[in-house]
């Protein structure tokens, strides 16, 4: 059942294939050997005809049976339930299949967006399992061919389940899966998107109860229009990434990063994509009336209608008083022992409501007959009268209730006093207003070894920022579904133990929770970073959630920006998020009926609200967004309000962050690498790497450097600990990539090895030449060895450069009787009395003398602006295009 790309887009094969199969070996179990990947047709069931030495395996036609008559087809069809719909997306449509594969599953689509297809399924346990207050549906979604691909099919598992959960209704405790495939790939369209709508329409064939049909696009900027579902190839050249779920009547979920985007921009994406997401459902119901299965609305069960009067009479006036208490662990303990004293009541005492003996009517049923002395009655006498009974009410008989249906609906009481305080008092748990942003408080550099840190604190929401440089080893490495491995140089890794919150608990793998919010925080900060040309160094945040209560991927990203600053990052401006929330039903607490929209979420307000809206940016625009509901769906207008909104708040959080105290370095640390960028010609990147990478490897360890990075384009970045070694190894490659011209001249070189049939020198570091014997002396020479040794220092001139590029020397030119001024060849001074030119790739300066604020301090690049040498007929000049040069006809080394 795998595919991928490249196998799609060839021709299918055909529907029957023969196998030679001796049955004496295995005659009760065929064995199937596939020499070559098949398409999922290819396996659909397949008909099998067993002989005596062979059989054949025939795949049936789609419709029926390939050997019976046209009636039979009719009469007999092998998928009688199976339908298929084109929805129109976009400029191109979508086909959704259902009723063929995964017949057993409760629901099961198969949705096609060009060759991408996702195959999802829904299926639900037979016994319900314990009542609680969150739905018990889970997410899981493979690509099947992202070995290392855990994050982004994390990532998508969350985009599926946050918008299909508010639809789910209430009392529904059966364990329900939903489980997504990616069983081909084009390479063209994302199977994100895909695979949310396949989700809800899923859930919507399905017998799991919900309110309404889910389903999702994906919204790309291209110039200025907004386009549905853009391919891949249009996405890179796209201003924003939105994905966007919803249903008819509103907005479920969102999730996207732009570019500085101002929010009118985005207001206007959301609404192309909700006008999208509404056709799709439109499309989706029609399906439904066809082949939908009823749904399991007798199932529901939900905790008696009376017991949340009980528990508004047992602590309603305690709760008005506990969630008044500002900090969060006492409030939590005061809620704690209030709930353990409502469950003794209402589980163990048994309760009696105040209102069941005020203003009762008496009726015969609660009357009882007092105790009276018997009468004995002689015979024949007779007792004239009626006996008089006394009238006497019973006694309540206490109530008691189960222990799950007394903490469902306590958190629902205690829910509904904190809206109200909010709506009607004007007041939230910590006294703040609607817009009041919580206190601020940020610190750099509190790490003195790390390459930048940073604390940054907002009430009881507190992140711990870390900031590593490195090179490109450093840098994460993903596998995706294409089969290119990706490269991030820059990441974020988000930490939220336990210990946070006040509480004990396992420490392991990153949980769903942490890799969204890390993905969320890191792509929030990403636009705000230098290209790798003016930064070359792979930079990766570390931030540890030290306290929470509300919003802490929000305090990554701002304490993120400080850290960067204080690692000298040249950021291109200073972000800030915030995370926003929303009471809807106001007009139940006195208020007007418009949605509340409220700043800088506590957890509280978070868990008893109807929205989490996280929103990142600067003054400009907005660079990441997020957005999670409890209600059927909210309105564009109440998304704009929440925007503008948050716009205000991030203005007031970038105003406190200038305030941080100890304010940034920004200048790289004493403890970060040194990184050297040089250019040679692309051709002479093999000379850096030598055979089997020998080469590379000697130089790291003859100069005692980190790592030498070299690519294709001839981009060579050298990584180092201290300038000298850095230095050394500049000079080494920079001799080995120089391009020699027939005539150099070559002075002080070494022999390092003697054959016989001639010498060979080390005209520069690493650069070897033969010197024939010939070519060694005026006089005859029957070997080498007769007058040199390895080591003794020669001069040589460059007489040829063969075809591979090897290096031909004699010293014999230089010699008296070749015409030469001098009468050996022992060493030359040079002549020329103007100032011997410098390497223009030679480090120059002392690093800690750069002005503050630069990159430069560690960072060692190439001098563009050095003026460049010109060479003449008479002298020759071998340069390197990293700016190594041979001057007056000599090499200069080093």
């Amino acid at each position: 059942m795998l595919a991928t790309s490249s196998f799609h887009l060839s021709p299918p094969p055909p529907y029957s294939s023969h196998f030679t199969h001796p049955t004496s070996i295995r005659p009760h179990k065929p064995y199937f050997r596939l020499t070559k990947p098949h398409s999922l047709s290819t396996f659909i069931s397949p008909r099998i005809i067993i002989s005596s030495n062979r059989f054949t395996v025939k795949a049936l036609n789609r419709d029926g049976f390939d050997d019976v008559t046209p009636s039979d087809k009719e009469a007999k069809p092998f998928f009688p339930n199976r339908r298929t719909v084109k929805i129109p997306v976009g400029d191109r449509y979508i086909t959704v299949e259902t009723g063929q594969i995964g017949r057993q599953a409760s629901g099961s689509v198969v949705v096609r967006d060009g060759e991408t297809i996702v195959y999802t399924t829904v299926c639900m346990a037979d016994v319900p399992s314990e009542p609680s207050d969150f739905f018990p549906m889970s997410v899981h979604y493979q690509e099947r061919f992202s070995a290392a691909g855990r994050t982004r099919q994390v990532l998508i598992c969350r985009l599926i389940d946050r918008p299909l959960r508010p639809t789910m209704l209430k009392g529904f405790y059966h364990e329900t899966q939903i489980l997504s495939w990616v069983l081909s790939y084009d390479g063209l369209h994302s199977p994100d998107s895909l695979a949310v709508t396949a989700a809800g329409i899923a859930v919507a064939l399905s017998e799991v109860p919900n309110t309404t049909t889910v389903a999702g696009v994906r919204i790309g900027l291209i110039g200025d229009k907004f386009v549905v579902n853009p391919t891949t190839t249009e996405m890179e050249d796209s201003k924003l990434d939105l994905l966007l779920a919803g249903s008819e009547t509103g907005i479920l979920m969102i999730e996207g990063y732009c570019d500085f985007l101002p929010e009118e921009k985005l207001l206007q994406a959301i609404e192309v994509g909700q006008d999208a997401v509404r056709a799709i459902c439109k499309e989706v119901d029609n399906l439904v009336k066809m082949c939908g299965k009823p749904k399991m609305l007798d199932s529901i069960k939900l905790p008696p209608p009376e017991l949340y009067k009980h528990v508004e009479e047992i602590a309603g006036d305690e709760l008005v008083n506990v969630l008044q208490i500002k900090n969060k662990v006492p409030r939590r303990k005061a809620l704690s022992l209030l709930e353990e004293k409502v469950l003794s009541i209402l589980t163990e005492e048994g309760y009696v409501s105040k209102s069941e003996n005020i203003g009762a009517e008496i009726t015969p049923d609660m009357l009882e007959d007092e105790d009276e002395e018997e009468e004995f009655v002689v015979d024949g006498e007779f007792d004239e009268g009626d006996v008089q009974i006394k009238p006497v009410l019973k006694k309540p008989v206490p109530t008691f209730y189960s222990e799950v249906d007394v903490k469902l609906v306590f958190k629902s009481v205690s829910s509904k006093y904190l809206r109200k305080r909010i709506v009607k008092g004007g007041k939230r748990s910590d006294g703040r207003t609607s817009e009041e942003i919580r206190v601020i408080d940020a610190e750099c550099g509190l790490l003195p070894r790390a390459h930048g840190s940073a604390l940054f604190t907002r009430g009881e929401t507190q992140a711990l920022a870390v900031v590593t440089l490195g090179d490109k080893q450093m840098a994460q490495r993903i596998d995706n579904l294409v089969g290119v491995e990706d490269v991030k140089r820059f990441y974020l890794q988000y930490s939220f133990p336990p210990s946070c919150v006040g509480e004990a608990g396992r420490i392991g793998a990153p949980s769903r929770r942490e890799i969204g919010h890390g993905t969320l925080a890191e792509r929030a900060l990403e636009p705000i970073l230098p290209s790798e040309d003016d930064f070359p160094y792979t930079i990766r945040v570390e931030s540890t959630i030290t306290e929470s209560n509300g919003s802490s991927s929000m305090a990554s990203v701002c304490g993120g920006c400080l850290a960067l600053q204080d690692a000298g990052v040249p950021l291109k401006s200073s972000i800030a998020g915030i995370a926003m929330g929303m009471v809807v039903d106001t007009e139940e607490f006195g208020g007007d009926g418009t949605p509340l929209i409220l700043s800088d979420i506590t957890g509280s307000e978070d868990a008893s609200g109807d929205m989490d809206f996280k929103v990142a940016g600067s003054d400009d625009g907005v660079t990441a967004f997020q957005m999670d509901i409890k209600v059927g769906g909210i309105t564009l207008s109440t998304m704009k309000q929440a925007l503008l909104q948050a716009k205000e708040g991030r203005k007031r959080i970038l105003a406190e962050m200038l305030k941080c105290s100890p304010p940034p370095s920004k200048k790289l640390s004493k403890h970060a690498p040194l990184i050297l960028v040089m250019k040679v010609k692309p051709e002479k990147v093999n000379l850096i790497i030598g055979s089997g990478g020998k080469k590379v490897k000697s130089i790291i360890e003859e100069t005692g450097v980190e790592s030498i990075d070299t690519q294709d384009n001839g981009i060579v970045k050298i990584t180092s600990r201290d300038l000298a070694s850095l230095e050394k190894t500049k000079v080494i490659i920079s001799n080995l990539t120089m391009v020699p011209v027939v005539g150099d001249v070559y002075r002080n070189c070494k022999i390092t090895s003697v054959v016989p049939y001639g010498v060979f020198v080390e005209i520069v570091p690493g650069r070897e030449g033969l010197c024939h014997v010939s070519e060694l002396s005026s006089d005859w020479l029957s070997k080498p060895d007769d007058a040199f040794k390895v080591g003794d220092i020669v001069d040589v001139k460059l007489i040829e450069i063969n075809e591979k590029g090897q290096l031909r020397l004699s010293r014999k030119a230089l010699l008296p009787d070749q015409g030469t001024e001098k009468d050996s060849g022992a060493p030359q001074k040079s002549t020329d009395k103007s100032k011997p030119r410098q390497s223009s790739n030679t480090p120059k300066g002392d690093g800690d003398k750069t002005s503050e604020g630069t990159f430069t301090k560690r960072y060692i690049g190439s001098r563009k602006n050095e003026p460049k040498t010109s060479s003449s007929k008479s002298d020759t000049v071998a340069s390197s295009e990293s700016g190594s040069a041979l001057v007056n006809g000599e090499a200069q080394v080093g």
